[in-house]
């Protein structure tokens, strides 16, 4: 607990609250108690498979509870799962407080949502499509509530350390809560549905075993969705392998990757990018110096100017970077990032000359992230320029060294969310030097930022 800030503490006290006070039946209803133990039951099984197996979450039962019970019998369901389910990271008491809190308001809520509309007597009389109408409801419901509460923890967590949630802290609290509804109502509707069919056939002539075919389904796509998380994850551990290679080769440059495809992202969703070519630019400007790995390890780490030959030698890495990604598809336009990100708009730049619109928007906006971050992290022969120095600097080369328009895309980003970057400066390295020219990331230094 020690490790969970406080304000953190007391957010998760107040859902917690909040959550046992919507546990009180309302006047009027009963707990079907049946009922609520074997959807609980379900519920926990399925969340022990999913969670632990699959990284999902067994949302079609707990909507089902919502299209079947009262709201405080539904809100009962998903207690004994989450309090129960398997937790990795620390603190788990923490983490499953929150999750059950969590869920337990959203089915409330989708539950009072579903009531109120008469959805009950439409689930039970099969009056279909009215009983759509209650099931939409309850789902927007449950979506809000999740995106509130979980938009609540970036916003308490502003400026903390990572949360015990998986969200790192310092998330601008005008972004806490964006797209988190939106990204939920399509895959929570598709469960959605799912929920309702159990609930009619729940309450058909069938009873409770028919309602549980229609889970057979829903697994399948989720074991498709699991083996695309894992190729995903396939693709983040090349990308870190990648990395740090180049990391171990050339010290100097440590850190400098990651910050180079923050800063990218920040770019590109400035320039209104979608969320998949965001995620590209972030691969592009973690691996624009991947062709290091190519260069002589000598020639990054002398102690001193380069001769022409030797200059000739390292401006040949974004052409190596472009032959080792060339064979890696889901990169798609990070590659062409990874070899034009040092041509300049006047054409001086290498490897080909290219000069404005002929070179690719992904290279034009790495070009800026990675100047960007030469000049304001700490090198041993350099220290670090304010942000404001950097941002003039870049205002100076524009339109002949960097796309006027990343420029002012970066500038519009940094006044919105400022410079948090996620990797601490370099700092000298055991066995270097301390002072003498730049070396790692001197093309950067010298020709990205004049």
């Amino acid at each position: 607990m020690e490790a969970v800030p406080v304000r953190v503490r007391a957010y998760v006290a107040g859902v917690a609250l909040s959550a046992l006070t919507c546990l009180l039946p309302l006047p009027g209803t009963h707990t079907p108690w049946p009922a609520v133990a074997l959807l609980a039951a379900l519920y926990a099984g399925g969340e022990h498979v999913l969670r632990k197996r699959l990284g999902g979450t067994f949302y079609p039962v707990l909507l089902a509870g919502a299209f079947l019970l009262p709201p405080a019998a539904a809100a009962l369901v998903p207690l004994p799962g989450a309090l129960l389910s398997h937790v990795e990271q620390r603190p788990q008491a923490v983490r499953r407080v929150w999750r059950a809190a969590e869920l337990a308001l959203a089915v409330w809520g989708a539950g009072c949502a579903h009531w109120v509309l008469g959805g009950r007597d439409a689930v039970v009389g099969c009056e279909f499509p009215y009983a759509l109408l209650p099931c939409a409801a309850a789902v927007l419901a449950f979506c809000t509530v999740l995106a509130l509460l979980d938009g609540g923890i970036l916003a308490v967590a502003v400026g903390a350390p990572p949360t015990p949630f998986g969200q790192r802290g310092r998330v601008p609290v005008q972004r806490a809560w964006r797209g988190l509804l939106a990204r939920s109502l399509a895959p929570i509707g598709v469960h959605g549905l799912a929920g309702l069919m159990m609930a009619v056939l729940w309450r058909s002539p069938y009873g409770p075993v028919a309602a549980l075919l229609v889970l057979l389904p829903m697994c399948v796509s989720w074991w498709v969705f699991a083996q695309y998380h894992r190729e995903q994850a396939a693709h983040q551990a090349t990308i870190r392998a990648l990395v740090q290679a180049v990391d171990i080769k050339d010290g100097y440059t440590r850190g400098h990757s990651e910050r180079v495809g923050q800063a990218s992202v920040m770019i590109a969703r400035e320039l209104g990018m979608d969320d998949e070519r965001v995620e590209v630019l972030r691969f592009a400007g973690i691996l624009h110096d991947v062709g290091k790995l190519g260069v002589p390890t000598r020639l990054l780490r002398k102690d001193g100017p380069l001769t022409p030959e030797e200059r000739r030698i390292i401006e040949l890495h974004p052409e190596y970077g472009h032959e080792m990604v060339r064979g890696i598809s889901f990169l798609g336009e990070a590659r062409a990032a990874i070899l034009h990100h040092h041509e300049r708009i006047d054409g001086s730049g290498y490897p080909y000359g290219l000069a404005g619109g002929q070179i690719p928007e992904s290279a034009r906006v790495v070009a800026v992230a990675d100047a960007f971050d030469a000049m304001t992290s700490t090198r041993s022969y350099s220290r670090a320029r304010p942000v404001g120095a950097a941002v003039e600097e870049l205002r100076r080369c524009a339109g002949r060294q960097f796309d006027a328009g990343v420029v002012d895309a970066l500038v519009r980003a940094l006044g919105k969310e400022g410079w948090h970057p996620a990797v601490t400066a370099d700092v000298c390295q055991p066995g270097a030097p301390a002072s003498g020219r730049p070396k790692g990331d001197r093309e950067s230094v010298g020709r990205g930022a004049p």
